[in-house]
């Protein structure tokens, strides 16, 4: 069906005018001048002729058939005019109006108008509020842009209009090429994912990047995301994401989600690779145009200049990127052919006096080399360097091997031509080396995912399904969503997460002898569903030794509550053994609106919320994923013992990440989960706390 919007034969332009400031003029204007080869037909009851093309009142009396129709026509006329297109059979159309969801709540009443008329009557409608398509391959402008990019490689799809319209602007100013260019628009009918789907599909496409502000349906998302960067890379901008998700959170894991986590986490699970803005994009996109992944993350610094190589060497290992030395025999070599004073290492120095033959003796030296994955060339123009044709050696060189090729050739006019002789050549150039490196870095981290095998959740057979229902039931039953601890301890017991011997009392008497029976020294904690953080009321108390301290205990977490908190639902106090030692860490659910179930680990316990050293992941997830978020935090090595101590139990912490996995998997009304802390012993986990919020309507 998309292969009507992108290479169709004809084209109803809906709104079509007369009037050079109109944009149903431009239109018209766009797809005569840059070369659309099939039929176009203005649609204008007022008008007999527009751009010496024949009008017609309604798209119904065009008397061909129509693949593809433009609506530039009031907002309200749109509901209309998409009838009238259905009828016709148009499979495709785009609705370049505004006026919809944008502008209010009758926009709105519009726009699902335009999704009910797409979904009874069949056709597929990119918009509205878009700015349009092009395909260069077909000299299809169908925009009202100004200019047409040159062909390229890279196909480009936009949440944002005027950005679209930037970013075409300056590719035609920079001669940067593009196979396909898509405004979304609103996203009525056709969206992110069917153009990802599209574009993986496209032979003409080999680079997809994107700017999104939201998806329309995050599962639907990561799956064609992750065909998508089975076989291409899938570069995007997501903007808007810092306050997007923000809501009044129930837990620490709510509180530390949020929708730019989510999206990082859905990115980081599909192979997806995120650029922070516009030029790093493009800087992204140029380093894949050439069409090649390196093996591996070894790479060579070849440079006439020594400031711009110590920065990339920095940037290099910042990026976690190898620099090898060259070995012995090679070395050697060099020495041959290089001066005395030049640095036959990793960067290798040809010196500021350094010709293009300097570069070609090191370069032809250096493709053959299997201890290198990535060659990239640092060039400052000095009085004695031919810029271009060093840009040719480089190209001879890229041509000549396997290997990726990035170049930094840094400034102005003085390196513009042999900037254009890499360009032709399929070398991406950087202004500045930090930046080439960066780009090496993506390209890595994208070859070494495509290596990835592909993993299933670890399903655990030792659990209770028949009691968590049954909790849950209850739950439902009651109207209750946030359960208590005691509640929440029972349906994660039931899935294989281990907690201390307890018990619930309701007088000071019975907790003195209940301390006594679980044995001395116990945690007392205030049970409640409506308190959720018990150590800020003083519903805790640590340490109880002996029954007086117990009796005493629960008298003083009772008077405190009920001062502080008055309206808490008071249902007793719960007594645990005392856990000793071991490392504090969270494991906790939240529910993302676009993508689901989203996992947390962190550490820091209580602290969790001002240390914020946290990794999330979208459900479900497999053993791998499970151990890269625990290696993510920043106090992993804490985890794996430091001076002296011994290491935390990794195992048990992965299995207790993959049964709460599992849990929300088999029982999706689980919205929220926090088990905090979960105490890490050198053998085995257990969970001191625990907080668990069901959706009860549905």
């Amino acid at each position: 069906m998309l292969s009507a919007l992108f290479e169709p034969s004809s084209i109803a332009v809906i709104g079509a005018s007369r009037n050079p400031q109109k944009v149903g003029h431009s239109i018209v204007q766009n797809l005569l001048t840059h070369g659309y080869r099939g039929r176009v037909y203005p649609v204008n009851p007022s008008a007999s002729e527009i751009l010496s093309l024949k009008s017609y009142p309604s798209v119904n009396e065009i008397p061909d058939d129509i693949d593809l129709a433009l609506l530039s026509i009031p907002a309200p006329a749109v509901p209309e005019a998409l009838r009238g297109c259905a009828e016709k059979g148009v499979k495709v159309a785009i609705v370049i109006s505004a006026g919809f969801r944008e502008t209010g709540k009758q926009g709105l009443a519009l726009e699902r108008e335009v999704r009910e008329i797409a979904e009874q009557e069949g056709i597929r409608v990119l918009g509205p509020n878009c700015l349009g398509v092009i395909n260069t391959g077909a000299s299809l402008n169908a925009t009202f842009a100004r200019g047409m990019p040159p062909k390229g490689k890279v196909s480009f799809f936009s949440q944002s209009g005027a950005l679209g319209v930037a970013v075409l602007d300056w590719a035609v100013m920079n001669n940067v090429g593009f196979s396909k260019f898509v405004s979304l628009g609103n996203k009525a009918d056709l969206n992110e994912s069917d153009f990802v789907e599209y574009f993986t599909q496209d032979p003409s496409t080999e680079v997809i990047i994107g700017y999104i502000e939201d998806v329309v349906d995050g599962r639907r998302f990561m799956e064609v995301a992750r065909r998508c960067t089975a076989t291409k890379p899938l570069i995007l901008i997501k903007a808007g994401g810092t306050g997007a998700g923000s809501r009044a959170a129930s837990s620490h894991t709510g509180a530390l989600a949020g929708s730019d986590r989510a999206f990082d986490a859905a990115f980081r699970q599909t192979g997806v690779i995120r650029a922070t803005g516009v030029k790093e994009l493009f800087e992204i996109a140029k380093a894949f145009v050439q069409g090649r992944l390196p093996k591996g993350d070894r790479v060579l610094i070849v440079t006439n200049a020594g400031g711009p190589a110590i920065v990339a060497a920095d940037e290099s290992e910042r990026q976690d990127l190898k620099l090898p030395v060259p070995p012995r025999r090679v070395v050697e070599r060099l020495r041959r052919i290089l001066p005395s004073n030049a640095s036959l290492y990793n960067p290798i120095d040809l010196i500021g006096d350094a010709t293009s033959e300097r570069y070609r003796a090191v370069l032809k030296e250096m493709v053959k080399s299997k201890d290198m994955d990535t060659i990239m060339v640092i060039l400052t123009p000095q009085a004695m360097t031919d810029t271009e044709a060093v840009a040719e050696v480089v190209v001879d060189a890229f041509r000549a091997s396997e290997k990726v090729f990035v170049t930094a050739f840094m400034g102005g006019e003085t390196v513009a031509k042999a900037v254009e002789i890499l360009k032709e050549g399929s070398v991406p150039n950087y202004e500045y080396p930090e930046e080439a490196v960066r780009a090496i870095s993506r390209v890595v981290r994208f070859a070494e995912w495509r290596k990835r095998p592909p993993g299933r959740p670890k399903r655990f057979r030792d659990v209770d399904r028949g009691a968590v229902s049954e909790t849950l039931s209850w739950a439902k039953t009651h109207g209750i969503t946030h359960l208590t601890e005691e509640n929440a301890r029972r349906c994660l017991e039931a899935y294989g997460i281990a907690f201390p011997r307890s018990s619930l009392v309701t007088t000071a008497e019975a907790a003195s002898k209940e301390a006594k029976r679980i044995g001395f020294p116990v945690v007392m904690k205030v049970s409640s569903p409506d308190i959720l953080h018990k150590t800020d009321l003083g519903g805790v108390k640590l340490n109880i030794r002996n029954r007086k301290e117990a009796e005493k205990a629960f008298i003083e977490i009772i008077s405190t509550v009920k001062r502080r908190m008055p309206q808490a639902r008071l249902q007793g106090v719960n007594i645990y053994e005392m856990v000793t030692g071991g490392k504090e860490v969270i494991v906790g659910v939240t529910y993302d609106r676009t993508f689901g179930h989203m996992l947390m680990f962190g550490l820091g316990g209580i602290y969790v919320e001002v240390l914020k050293d946290v990794s999330f992941r979208i459900v479900p997830i497999t053993e791998a994923e499970a151990r890269e978020m625990i290696k993510e935090v920043r106090g992993y090595p804490i985890l794996r013992g430091v001076r002296g101590e011994r290491p935390a139990d990794i195992e048990a912490l992965t299995e207790t990440i993959l049964r709460v996995n599992q849990l929300v998997i088999e029982f999706p009304e689980i919205q929220e989960i926090d088990i905090n802390p979960l105490v890490l012993r050198e053998r085995g986990a257990v969970a001191l706390d625990a907080r668990l919020i069901i959706k009860t309507g549905g």
